[in-house]
């Protein structure tokens, strides 16, 4: 006899769910735990019986969040091929992670910066250690030649930023999907760190 597991998301992963919805609509600090439970659809108390604060909550999901995406940017990000191609596939990570679960990836992005100093400095150290990866593809790039002397800290913050930015107009019943979004995205940050895009836009200039 087949056994059908059980799909139906368990009460801690519902609270989650409502509350990066929440957290994103409304604001961490414009969300009250009432508002979460009501959302849920259970107690009060019953919130506070899977997470014993706020701010734990939001911790949860940004730590869960960053959990899924981190592990695949730093496989490209160590891989072996060219910079431009490494950079393209973590943008494209990025970017569709962002708008396939903007929520929870918006309370990474956005709410993170309400985070109590009990769980800031957590934080803040798998922040940062997720844009080191795109510096170093950066980096390796302008080592490498491929990519225009640049400064990889701004460049990888202006590159996540505008990646970050498609939340807030993506929606799922639009006319491109995550996937589309992203590949191109990420073909316009390539070429525009690249030696070979501004090769070809100095030629465009000269040409006009």
């Amino acid at each position: 006899m087949t056994v059908v597991k059980d799909q139906t998301p368990d009460t801690s992963e519902r609270i989650r769910r409502a509350a990066a919805s929440l957290f994103r609509t409304r604001g961490f600090n414009g969300t009250s735990m009432h508002d979460l439970a009501a959302a849920v659809g259970i107690t009060k108390s019953s919130v506070y019986h899977h997470f014993p604060s706020k701010q734990a909550l939001l911790a949860e999901i940004i730590e869960l969040t960053i959990g899924r995406v981190l592990p695949q940017v730093q496989e490209v990000a160590e891989s072996a091929g060219p910079a431009s191609e490494r950079l393209h596939r973590a943008l494209v990570l990025h970017t569709t992670a962002a708008l396939r679960d903007g929520d929870s990836v918006a309370c990474f992005t956005e709410e993170g910066r309400y985070l109590s100093p009990e769980f800031m400095t957590a934080h803040v150290a798998k922040r940062d250690r997720y844009e080191r990866f795109f510096r170093r593809i950066l980096e390796d790039g302008i080592t490498r030649g491929e990519f225009l002397p640049q400064d990889p800290r701004l460049s990888a913050m202006a590159l996540l930023g505008m990646c970050n930015a498609a939340m807030r107009w993506y929606r799922p019943d639009g006319d491109h999907s995550p996937e589309a979004i992203a590949a191109h995205f990420a073909d316009l940050a390539v070429r525009g760190v690249s030696v070979l895009g501004a090769t070809r836009f100095q030629r465009a200039a000269g040409a006009a």
